[in-house]
């Protein structure tokens, strides 16, 4: 069967030829139809991420959308290793499928899973928002960012603020979910007062995509905010810093309660529970996110693609 293989230890994956995956007692095979490329797939192929160790060769893709041997469409989720979701065929545990609605087409779905996944656990497991509550989004802008404000809306947002640098994009948010935008200059800072007024209207949780200048700003405004009503700030993505230096006064002269999201904060049960709620939400809402679909064998030139957005979908025609 053709794929995305990994030959060689820090080299890219060229579409060739692997071998067949037979499933094993527990598992299905997939005739893929989509699978997206996500950073945490790149991550994990250059053996950056402790969720991932298989030595080359290797097919790359963590997840995708097919059908199973009997015909049903399904979603799966961590193939079996050396096998990947980039792939014609693949084989995955039966616990990590699951059905999905025909009222959406595979490249929507594949596209949606991670940053749907990413958001709706940042909301739900981790900051356990309560229908109500206000949700600030900062670095909206993203394609991950974008899916935010829909899922926060879909979960009871009462309002949604957004932040971002891209002022066109930044206002086609309030047309599905945001009900302010905050705009960043090219340094990714806000106006402090613009913020800080929020905050005084009251923030109740943060998702935050880009860490770096804007978050600390984020963290002094809902520090200046003076309340006691806890501010669950969630770290998602590193975007514009990997590091931040944080004044402690910062933390002590308020409620926030700072916590990260991700794979190792969210148990994979959890994970799998979310993406079927996803996946029902995609047909009952229409969440949607700006996709790029390229058939398998231009794996080079998307895994070489400098911007994740529109989100890069690899199609496999499967049967």
């Amino acid at each position: 069967m053709k794929a995305a293989v990994v030959w060689e230890a820090g080299k890219s994956p060229v579409y060739s030829d692997f071998e067949e995956p037979i499933p094993h007692e527990g598992e299905v095979r997939v005739h893929v139809t989509a699978s997206a490329l996500t950073n945490f797939t790149k991550i994990r192929a250059t053996g950056q991420h402790f969720s991932f160790s298989a030595r080359p060769p290797f097919i790359v893709g963590i997840d995708g959308v097919g059908k199973l041997e009997d015909g049903r469409r399904v979603y799966f989720l961590f193939p079996r290793a050396p096998f990947g979701g980039i792939a014609e065929r693949t084989v995955v545990s039966s616990l990590h499928c699951m059905d999905v609605p025909d009222s959406v087409d595979d490249i929507t779905l594949a596209a949606i899973a991670d940053p749907g996944m990413a958001a709706w656990a940042a909301l739900e497991t981790r900051a356990k928002m309560i229908a109500g509550e206000t949700v600030l989004i900062n670095g909206a802008t993203g394609s991950a960012g974008r899916m935010a404000v829909q899922i926060a809306k879909f979960l009871g947002a009462k309002k949604v603020v957004a932040t971002g640098r891209n002022q066109e994009v930044l206002n086609s948010l309030l047309a599905i979910g945001a009900d302010e935008v905050i705009s960043q200059d090219h340094d990714g800072k806000s106006s402090d007062d613009e913020l800080r007024g929020q905050f005084a209207q009251r923030i109740d949780v943060v998702l935050d995509y880009l860490w770096g200048a804007s978050a600390v700003q984020i963290l002094a405004a809902a520090s200046a905010a003076k309340g006691t009503t806890p501010i669950r700030f969630v770290q998602i993505g590193t975007t514009s810093a990997p590091e931040i230096t944080l004044p402690g006064a910062v933390l002590r002269s308020s409620a926030i309660q700072m916590m990260g999201s991700g794979i190792g904060s969210v148990a994979l049960e959890e994970i799998i529970l979310i993406l079927s709620k996803l996946m029902h939400a995609s047909s009952e809402v229409g969440l949607h996110v700006a996709t790029r679909e390229l058939e398998i064998s231009r794996i080079g030139e998307a895994w070489s693609a400098e911007s994740a957005t529109p989100r890069i979908v690899l199609s496999m025609n499967a049967p």
